[in-house]
């Protein structure tokens, strides 16, 4: 064997050995976002016994466990989670973008490493009596130094995936795949809102207000992550859509348009702390304002969406798990883009709004990764049937939670206040007791997708990878 046929034989597993790697990895991603949602779920049951008359006299149990918990319940079904299933799409990503040669791969693993080291970081600290939560907006906080520990890890372990993904975009932009270049924009977002923390902290820090000021820290970036989850969201859409009508049910120069559209309105963020005076009301209201930017593109591609489908001559799917997560997450975003416009005061109609939202975001994200999540991982479909039916309790029971909350806003129920019936006018009574057992058929449809979703991650492989997934992608 000639020494040119040596190296050539030496790179060709290399590359297989980093494109087998990669692969892994993709397991690893999956495992982490449905293990928050696991570990979500399990304080979710430990707020409901908190609930319980006398509960905090129980040996062992923390002091004011009630408000601790409700913060680790919403940083790993917020934050962690949605953020693992970008982590997932952004090596996905890579893969397609990459194929056998990627590069400066080992970086996903150190991120799975700092994301995995984040998990005990985030959670311990609700279970320290001398530990004080912070509700704050987008990233509730426990006032301990781990829990600071935990975030910076989650932050750089997140940012590990895109960095690769960005590495291997050189020298590969003659016709990238659309699925990498709006992974790579939303990469970009990431970076931006990691940008707006690190300006925020450096300025809270020459105040002397970083260790009271923590609402102050998260408020540009969090704003910001925003924008991360509608690229997310909007990629879902584009995906779902994909793999239920067809690639011809997509334009990709509308989907990457969108995505791109985003990030643009995303980009001016960190310049509002130099524009306006660092953390004065005219800064928080030019996020505010930045926000509904996000409107627009959605709106673009969703209506493009909409427009191919009603033109297509077959009928729509509903039967098909992927195209009933997407109709379900259309629906959820424009009933929360609806009540955007209509909020006024600080009451639960804000609340109502962002979990409409958000939910959306997710179940897209839990269809994305029942469907296509599940064949790239060369794993079996997860039931159609049973897909649907937690699709239906967990969508479907935030779009009427989230009507009732709004509607109990409108009657005076503040947010962020655990008002008895007795204190609330009759009308918003009722919309909260509706918003509350609505949200149990939301909690029983996450329950199922954890269980539905690690059962499917636990068999093994049944699928050949790189044949089943629309060639758009």
């Amino acid at each position: 064997m000639t020494e040119a046929a040596q190296t050539t034989m030496i790179r060709a597993r290399s590359a297989a050995g980093a494109t087998s790697a990669v692969r892994r990895e993709l397991l690893g991603w999956a495992w982490l976002a449905v293990g928050a949602l696991a570990v979500a779920g399990v304080f979710a049951i430990l707020l409901a016994l908190s609930r319980i008359p006398g509960m905090e006299k129980t040996p062992f149990w923390p002091i004011d466990f009630f408000y601790k918990g409700l913060v680790i319940h919403v940083i790993f079904s917020l934050v962690i989670w949605l953020q693992g299933v970008f982590a997932f799409l952004v090596a996905v990503a890579t893969l397609k973008l990459a194929g056998g040669d990627v590069r400066a791969a080992p970086l996903g693993r150190m991120g799975q490493g700092a994301v995995l080291l984040a998990f005990p970081c985030l959670f311990a600290p609700a279970f320290l009596e001398a530990t004080q939560p912070a509700l704050d907006n987008y990233i509730p906080l426990i006032l301990h130094p781990a829990y600071d520990v935990g975030l910076l890890a989650l932050a750089l372990g997140v940012l590990a995936p895109v960095v690769r993904l960005l590495i291997n975009l050189p020298g590969r932009l003659a016709s990238p795949p659309p699925l990498a270049v709006a992974m790579a924009l939303a990469g970009f977002i990431y970076i931006v809102a990691l940008t707006c923390f690190g300006v925020a902290g450096v300025l809270l820090v020459g105040e002397g207000g970083l260790t009271w000021s923590r609402d102050q820290l998260f408020w540009g970036g969090g704003h910001l992550l925003q924008f991360v989850y509608a690229a997310l969201m909007v990629t879902n859409w584009s995906i779902l859509a994909r793999m239920s009508l067809g690639d011809e049910a997509v334009d990709d120069r509308v989907f990457l348009f969108a995505v791109l559209l985003i990030a643009l309105i995303a980009l001016p963020a960190p310049a509002f702390y130099a524009a306006f005076e660092p953390f004065a009301s005219g800064q928080h209201e030019a996020f505010r304002l930045l926000q509904f930017g996000i409107a627009a593109p959605t709106l673009i591609f969703a209506a493009s969406l909409v427009a191919r489908a009603l033109r297509s001559q077959s009928p729509w799917p509903w039967r098909d798990p992927a195209f009933f997560a997407l109709a379900m997450s259309l629906a959820l975003f424009a009933l929360g883009g609806v009540m955007g416009f209509l909020i006024s005061g600080s009451d639960t109609r804000t609340p109502a709004h962002y979990h409409a939202v958000i939910t959306a975001v997710s179940v897209s994200s839990a269809g994305m990764l029942l469907t296509f999540g599940l064949k790239e991982l060369g794993r079996a479909p997860a039931p159609p049937r049973a897909t649907r039916i937690l699709i239906g309790l967990y969508g479907g029971g935030q779009f009427v939670a989230s009507i009732a909350m709004f509607v109990a806003g409108g009657y005076g129920a503040l947010r962020k206040t655990p008002s008895g019936a007795s204190s609330l006018d009759a009308v918003a009574a009722t919309g909260m007791a509706v918003h509350g057992i609505a949200s149990i058929f939301t909690i029983i449809g996450g329950a199922a997708f954890v269980v539905i979703a690690i059962r499917a991650l636990m068999r093994a492989d049944a699928v050949r990878i790189g044949r089943v997934t629309p060639e758009g992608i």
